[in-house]
C-alpha cells in the first residue's frame, strides 16, 4: 500500500487545497440552519414591529452561504476528479510498464486475465475512491461534527440523545468492514476468472462454432458468472446492513429528540425554534453519516483493489543482466548451448542436460512430438526464461550478460501462436521500428508473400483485427516478412510454415540461403521437408536429445527421426 501512496504524493498541495475548498464550503452549509433558527427565534419577533431587516439580512445570508456552497463544492469536485484521473493515469502506465517487463515465469503465476483484471476494473476501483474521498471524505465528517457542536451549543440535553447514537453506527460500520474487504478481494479474483474465460471464448470462437460447443462454453460461463455473484451479492448483503442501521438509528434518535424536546418546550427550557434547528442539523448529521458509510464501502472496494495492483507493483525485477565476468572466447561459435538443464515449476526437467553450437549462417533444426521441449529451446535462447543450469552463449557471451534491448535486436522470431494488429500492411511488417520502405519490400518479397501486390493499395492495403481477412498462409508469411524486416542476426521460425504448402515453403528456404546467408536460423517445424537442408537437427523427447545430426545422418541413426521422414516423404530423398 506504501507503493500506491507514492502516487499520491505528488498532488499533496493539490488535494489539501481542494479540502480545503470543501471544508470552507461544508462551514458555510452549517452556518445556513443557525441563520435560519435566527430569523425565527429574533426576526419574526422584531417583524411584528415593523422592522424587517434582521429577516432580510439573515435571509441575504443564508442565500449568500448556499451559492457560495455550491460553488466551491463544484470547484472542489472537478478538481478532486482532475486529481483522481492524473493519478489513476500515472498509475495504470506504471502498472502497465511493470506488466511488460515480468518475465514469462512471473506472468505465467499472474496469468493474463488478472492482468487486465488489475488493469482496468482494480484502476478504476482506486480511482472511484480517491475521487470520493476528495469530494465526500472531508465534506461529510464536517458536516457531522460541526453539526453536533452546532447542536450542543443550542442544546446540549437534546444533543446528547443524537451522541447516542453514533457508538451504535461506529460498531456497525468497523464490523460490516471486516467482513467486506476479504469478500472484494475474493470478487476481484473470481473477476479474472470471467476474463480468462471470455478471452479464450472470443480467442477460439470459431473452433467452438465448429465443434458445437456453444452451450458448454456457456454453461462454463455462467458457472464462473455465478460464482462471481454470489460472492458480490453476499459482500453487497453484509455492506447494505450499514444503511438500514443507521438510518433506523437516527431516525429513532429524531424521534426521541422531538418527543423530549416537546416536552422541554413545554417546560420552559427550550425553544420551538431550536427544536426546528436542531432538526435540520440532525438531518444533516444523518446525511453525513449515510455519506460515510458509502466512503466505507468503497473504501472497501478500493483498498482491495489497490493491493492487488501493488502486489503487482511490487514484483521484485526478475532476469536480471549480470555483469560480465569472463572475455569471449576467440572464435567462439555464434550460438552455443552448454549443459543446459531448465523446469518451469522446479518439479521434473522440461529440458536435460542440452548441447550444441551453431556457427554464423548456419541453421538448425527442431523436430520433437508436442511437449517435447522445442519451444522451451526456443524461450531460453530469447531468454523469456533463465536456464536452471548451463550457460547460453551468443559468440562466447553468456546471454544474461547482454543488456535486453541489445539481445532482442539480434533476433528476427516468427512464434507458433503470433498475432497480426489492425492497420495496413506496412504498418504489420515493419510493428512500429520505422524500417524503410524498401526492407519492407524485400521482406516481403523473401517471404513469397506475393499476395501483397494482388490487394488493392498493395502495402497500404488494411488488414482487420487479428488478420481476420487473410488466410493461414497469407497470415504466416506476413508474419515472416516481419521477421525478416531488420536483418536479424537469428532468425527463429516456430512452426512459421505449417500453413505453407511444400512449394511455398520450399521457395521460402531457398530465399533465405540466397538472401540471408550470415542469418543464423532456428527452425522448429513437424515437417521434416523444411528440416532436411539444416546443418543441425535435434530429435527431442521428453526434454532429452535423441538424436542430432544432419537428415542423412538422421536417417541412418535415429529411428524415430527415420519412420517421421519415410511416413512424410516416402523414402525421405524428395527433390524439395
Amino acid at each position: 500500500m506504501k507503493r500506491i501512496f507514492s502516487y499520491i504524493r505528488p498532488y499533496v498541495l493539490t488535494i489539501l487545497l481542494t479540502l480545503g475548498i470543501k471544508f470552507t464550503a461544508t462551514l458555510l452549509e452549517l452556518m445556513i440552519p443557525r441563520l435560519m433558527e435566527y430569523i425565527l427565534s429574533s426576526g419574526v419577533s422584531t417583524a411584528k414591529a415593523g422592522d424587517y431587516g434582521i429577516i432580510w439580512y439573515a435571509g441575504v445570508g443564508m442565500v449568500l452561504c448556499a451559492g457560495a456552497a455550491l460553488a466551491f463544492n463544484i470547484l472542489a469536485n472537478r478538481m478532486s476528479a482532475i486529481t483522481a484521473g492524473k493519478i489513476t493515469r500515472t498509475l495504470r502506465h506504471d502498472l502497465f510498464q511493470k506488466l511488460e517487463g515480468l518475465s514469462s515465469s512471473q506472468m505465467d503465476k499472474l496469468t493474463t486475465s488478472s492482468a487486465v483484471s488489475r488493469l482496468t476494473s482494480d484502476t478504476y476501483n482506486v480511482n472511484q475512491l480517491l475521487a470520493r474521498l476528495q469530494r465526500i471524505g472531508i465534506r461529510a465528517p464536517i458536516l457531522l461534527i460541526g453539526g453536533i457542536v452546532m447542536a450542543l451549543s443550542m442544546d446540549a440535553t437534546l444533543s446528547l440523545i443524537l451522541l447516542g447514537t453514533l457508538p451504535i453506527i461506529s460498531v456497525t460500520v468497523l464490523l460490516v468492514t471486516k467482513k467486506t474487504v476479504p469478500l472484494f478481494t475474493k470478487t476481484q479474483d473470481i473477476q479474472d476468472q470471467i476474463v480468462q474465460v471470455c478471452q479464450e471464448n472470443i480467442t477460439g470462437i470459431r473452433v467452438i462454432k465448429a465443434l458445437s460447443k456453444t452451450e458448454h462454453e456457456r454453461q462454463r460461463f455462467n458457472s464462473v458468472n455465478e460464482a462471481h455473484n454470489a460472492t458480490a451479492l453476499k459482500a453487497a448483503l453484509i455492506n447494505n446492513i450499514t444503511g438500514p442501521v443507521t438510518n433506523m438509528t437516527m431516525n429513532l434518535g429524531l424521534t426521541l429528540v422531538v418527543l423530549i424536546g416537546a416536552f422541554r418546550v413545554n417546560s420552559g427550557h427550550t425553544s420551538p425554534t431550536v427544536i426546528v434547528a436542531l432538526l435540520q442539523y440532525f438531518t444533516m448529521i444523518l446525511t453525513s453519516t449515510m455519506a460515510i458509510t458509502r466512503v466505507f464501502i468503497m473504501w472497501n472496494k478500493g483498498e482491495a483493489s489497490a493491493r492487488r495492483i501493488a502486489d503487482v507493483l511490487e514484483l521484485p525485477q526478475d532476469l536480471l543482466v549480470e555483469p560480465v565476468t569472463d572475455a569471449p572466447a576467440p572464435n567462439a561459435p555464434h550460438i552455443q548451448f552448454s549443459n543446459v538443464s531448465f523446469s518451469y515449476t522446479g518439479v521434473g526437467k522440461n529440458l536435460d542436460n542440452l548441447n550444441f553450437s551453431l556457427e554464423r549462417g548456419q541453421t538448425l533444426g527442431i523436430w520433437g512430438a508436442t511437449g517435447s521441449g522445442k519451444s522451451t529451446i526456443l524461450n531460453l535462447l530469447l531468454r523469456l526464461y533463465d536456464v536452471t543450469e548451463g550457460q547460453i552463449l551468443l559468440d562466447g557471451q553468456d546471454i544474461r550478460t547482454i543488456p535486453y534491448e541489445d539481445l532482442r535486436k539480434k533476433f528476427g522470431v516468427v512464434f507458433q501462436n503470433d498475432f497480426i494488429t489492425e492497420g495496413t500492411i506496412a504498418h504489420n511488417i515493419s510493428f512500429f521500428r520505422e524500417l524503410p520502405p524498401e526492407k519492407l519490400e524485400v521482406a516481403a518479397q523473401c517471404a513469397q508473400a506475393e499476395f501483397i501486390a494482388e490487394k488493392e493499395g498493395q502495402m497500404e492495403a488494411e488488414v482487420v483485427v487479428r488478420g481476420n481477412n487473410l488466410s493461414g498462409g497469407q497470415k504466416q508469411r506476413l508474419l515472416i516478412a516481419r521477421a525478416l524486416a531488420a536483418d536479424p542476426e537469428i532468425l527463429i521460425l516456430d512452426d512459421a510454415s505449417s500453413a505453407l504448402d511444400y512449394q511455398t515453403d520450399a521457395n521460402l528456404r531457398r530465399a533465405l540461403r540466397e538472401n540471408f546467408r550470415n542469418t543464423t536460423t532456428v527452425v522448429v517445424a513437424q515437417r521434416v521437408s523444411s528440416l532436411r537442408h539444416a546443418d543441425l537437427i535435434l530429435v527431442l523427447e521428453d526434454g532429452a536429445v535423441i538424436g542430432a545430426g544432419t537428415h542423412d545422418a538422421l536417417m541412418d541413426s535415429c529411428e524415430e527421426y527415420r519412420i517421421i521422414a519415410q511416413t512424410q516423404m516416402g523414402d525421405g530423398k524428395e527433390a524439395l
